[in-house]
């Protein structure tokens, strides 16, 4: 059985770029229903695996719609409260920003494209920066609950949530203001830097707690 994850920070340590209403709702409600879904699923199975990431892989091998877009949105969420941070922290540093540089020139580049791809995206998704087995970062968006765990090509670095329950109750249905926020204000380069590290190690990284 899974629990949901404690957020890494206040309910209100994002404000004003994520008000305590949008956390309490999108983690205490969203992420909860996901987390006892997949539960709920898992309980009618005998082979129920240990690790959420197993159970992703095993939706997915299994092609159970339902288990899948439960246990990865599970997934995607713990993710991406870790992608987040009220600390105020510049820019990303060391082998990332290098990998990032060499990918798409410059940083103002890279959040000049990571927002195009956002605001294009669409309904429903994630927009997800990745490391590739050769080390190289890319910016990938991904529908509904797809996620990187159900491909070894990738190692997730940082991803925003482009579900409209992210963002709806701060910037209604101005997707790029959000983006705006979670590029220029949130996003947590010190997880990424370490994810990017362990995808330099041929590691996966983060795994949701068990």
């Amino acid at each position: 059985m899974f629990k949901l994850l404690d957020l890494p920070f206040d309910a209100a340590a994002l404000e004003p770029h994520m008000s305590r209403d949008t956390l309490n709702t999108h983690h205490g409600k969203h992420h909860a229903a996901y987390i006892n879904k997949t539960n709920a699923f898992l309980k009618e199975r005998s082979n129920a695996p240990a690790t959420l990431e197993e159970v992703v892989l095993l939706a997915r091998r299994e092609n159970d719609k339902k288990l899948f877009n439960n246990a990865a949105q599970a997934w995607n969420h713990g993710f991406f409260w870790h992608s987040l941070t009220p600390e105020a922290q510049g820019e990303p540093q060391g082998a990332l920003r290098g990998a990032i540089e060499k990918a798409f020139g410059d940083l103002k580049t890279f959040g000049l494209e990571a927002k195009a791809k956002g605001e294009g995206h669409f309904a429903s998704g994630w927009l997800w920066l990745v490391a590739d087995r050769s080390g190289a970062a890319q910016l990938v968006d991904l529908h509904d609950a797809d996620t990187p765990v159900a491909d070894d090509t990738y190692t997730p670095l940082s991803v925003c949530d482009l579900w409209e329950h992210a963002y709806y109750l701060d910037y209604k249905n101005e997707r790029g203001r959000f983006l705006d926020a979670y590029l220029n204000s949130l996003i947590n380069w010190r997880f990424a830097e370490r994810q990017y590290e362990a995808a330099q190690r041929g590691e996966r990284g983060w795994t949701y707690p068990v």
